[in-house]
């Protein structure tokens, strides 16, 4: 079964405190930089930096790790710029050669703006707190994926049970109070949640309604944390889902309100194709249907075609943001839309004038090969989606000119690809470098520097320095177009990653 990009992608990380209480790292805490709850913040990797400004390459969660070899004059300049990057704490590396105690103005600096500060001992080199901040980070991931698992299976098992049976077995998976809230603020299901809905809830459930290209939002009230959410396949109707509880909820407990979501549509659903579509989704989601069974049984063929579109432009009006708008013209009940993407999958590639249409519609496409449902690929769509957005038009496999993807054997691509990208791969996979990301969006725009920096949203000197990282790694010159050309198909051809 195909993945749809970050619609069950969770943020993973380790509280500070994971890292603190590793006792083979003998880390010391400086109290004095220590704010109430600090030691419950993220740790999304930990990060050796001895510039006298990384924040502009930080993107938050990190713990920087350095040894004051090029500390600035300026601390102060330096702790707040780091504070204010999102950094969650800042290891000070004490060494006979650079320095032996812990600088006095970086205590202060740091007690100042709430940055907690540990002492790193002579004994533990900085690579031994990467690796266990890697391996901690692993360690989550998998307790995460576990219970999104059994979260899965449970809710699939629930849907039969009709809305309140679905809604009642989010609400003890989240260990919150759920609310499927409908036109009017109606509420078409509930468990535990305050009726009448707070003016909070009430204004968070219309924010998510507006489509402002979010896909969900978060509020904090007396209470707690609420989060709404519309539900698929209906992700700009009238039914959003809206979930409450004291604690925050983490990347984990985000994927099974996505689940829980999609649930929600299937079973909520109304018309003539709901009772086939949530019979198809509870059967793949137990293993009793497979994913070619369901293409045959609601599209009518066994090779199907992977779509997706993103918003062009001003992006599509309220009319085309609607599931059934896409669905009447892909022709598939097959469709999951939220502000600004959607995919489909389709029994055939849509005409040259449909596509034409959707892009005057404010959707820029891009249709996938042509697949058994089992081994469709979104890393292909994706990257011709990226290639979609850096040429302005649709792009569909197997009509660009010279395409000669059918002249290949698709087992051989692939293991081409994997071979070529696994270097890459297993960086992402370890220190999350994103290189095949950058790569890719690289490529997409011709080696262009400022574009690809402001799709991946960073500085163009990351993407230098990751693209310089690319060529080390791979042994490669990107100044080569041959290198490009047999990279930008190793990126086409890859599977799942």
């Amino acid at each position: 079964m195909t993945s749809i990009p970050d619609s069950l992608s969770t943020d993973v990380n380790v509280p500070l405190r994971a890292v603190v209480g590793n006792r083979e790292l003998a880390l010391d805490v400086v109290p004095e930089t220590l704010r109430p709850g600090a030691l419950d913040a993220p740790v999304r990797w930990a990060h050796v930096s001895e510039l006298q400004d990384p924040a502009p390459y930080l993107v938050g969660g990190e713990l920087i790790l350095t040894a004051g070899v090029n500390l600035p004059e300026r601390i102060d300049r330096y702790v707040r710029g780091l504070r204010e990057a999102g950094v969650t704490a800042l290891g000070f590396g004490l060494t006979p050669t650079v320095s032996e105690t812990l600088p006095e103005s970086l205590r202060r600096a740091c007690a100042r703006h709430g940055l907690p500060l540990l002492v790193v001992p002579p004994a533990t080199p900085f690579l031994a707190i990467s690796r266990a901040v890697s391996v901690a980070l692993a360690e989550a991931g998998q307790r995460e994926q576990r219970r999104i698992t059994a979260a899965r299976e449970t809710l699939t098992r629930a849907a039969g049970g009709g809305l309140g049976e679905l809604t009642s077995s989010l609400a003890a998976q989240l260990r919150a109070w759920v609310a499927l809230v409908g036109a009017g603020d109606v509420l078409a299901a509930a468990h535990d949640a305050p009726a009448p809905l707070p003016l909070p809830v009430r204004e968070l459930v219309a924010t998510v309604r507006a489509g402002s290209g979010i896909r969900s939002a978060t509020t904090e009230t007396g209470g707690g944390f609420v989060v709404a959410q519309p539900v698929y396949p209906q992700a700009t109707a009238s039914h959003v889902v809206v979930v409450g509880r004291a604690r925050r909820f983490d990347g984990a407990d985000r994927a099974i309100l996505a689940v829980g979501a999609a649930l929600l549509g299937l079973v909520g659903r109304a018309g003539s194709d709901a009772a086939e579509l949530g019979a198809a989704a509870t059967g793949l989601l137990l293993g009793r249907t497979s994913p070619g069974e369901v293409a045959s049984a609601l599209l009518g063929v066994a090779d199907v075609r992977l779509i997706a579109g993103t918003a062009y432009r001003r992006g599509p009006d309220e009319v085309a943001q609607r599931p059934d708008w896409l669905r009447a013209r892909l022709d598939t009940p097959l469709v999951s839309v939220w502000p600004g993407r959607f995919v489909a999958i389709a029994g055939s590639a849509p005409a040259d004038g449909l596509l034409a249409d959707l892009r005057a519609s404010g959707w820029l496409t891009a249709v996938g090969s042509p697949a058994p449902a089992s081994r469709l690929s979104s890393a292909e769509v994706e990257l011709l989606l990226t290639r979609a957005a850096a040429l302005g038009r649709p792009v569909v496999a197997g009509r660009e000119p010279l395409d000669f993807d059918a002249l290949l054997d698709p087992g051989v691509s692939r293991g081409f690809a994997e071979r070529a990208l696994a270097p890459l791969a297993e960086l992402d996979r370890a220190e999350d470098r994103a290189l095949v990301r950058t790569l890719r969006t690289w490529l997409a725009h011709h080696g262009g520097w400022e574009p690809t920096a402001a799709e991946l949203g960073v500085h163009r000197n990351s993407v230098r320095h990751r693209i310089a990282q690319v060529e080390r790694v791979l042994g490669v010159d990107l100044a080569d177009p041959e290198t490009r050309m047999r990279l930008w198909f190793a990126l086409r051809w890859a599977g799942e990653r």
